[in-house]
């Protein structure tokens, strides 16, 4: 296994890893609106920006990009903010050939009441032709 944690992103909160590669399979831990210099995008939709930024910084640790997603899973703290996440997750795959399989969920909040969406990925290596 090979742990994923870019430095162009926030550090991990604790002591684990933003993504593990384990042979073909990368997984993300859930990505949250934290910029490097401490600050929070403000809205739901640019938080949810920011988030698959980070989940695209993760990957490229292991060589992989967007298209290489299986499945996005979303958590948002109100109904309302559905919308806003829907339009960034539709704009990180607008250009995806096969749509990664997807799930929201809306949780009651995170660590800190700014955060109004965490984002985490599965990701799959394919095999080279």
């Amino acid at each position: 296994m090979k742990s994923l944690t870019p430095d162009t992103i926030a550090a991990p909160f604790g002591h684990y890893s933003h993504g593990i590669a384990a042979g073909p399979i990368a997984v993300t831990s859930g990505q949250l609106a934290l910029r490097p210099d401490g600050s929070i995008p403000e809205g739901v939709e640019a938080q949810a920006d920011y988030c698959f930024d980070a989940l695209r910084a993760i990957l490229v640790e292991d060589g992989l990009d967007f298209s290489d997603v299986l499945k996005v899973s979303a958590y948002v703290t109100r109904r309302e903010d559905m919308k806003g996440y829907m339009a960034a997750r539709d704009r990180a795959c607008a250009d995806l050939q096969v749509k990664p399989a997807s799930t929201l969920m809306i949780v009651s909040g995170f660590t800190r009441p700014e955060f109004l969406v965490e984002i985490e990925a599965i990701a799959l290596r394919r095999p080279s032709s």
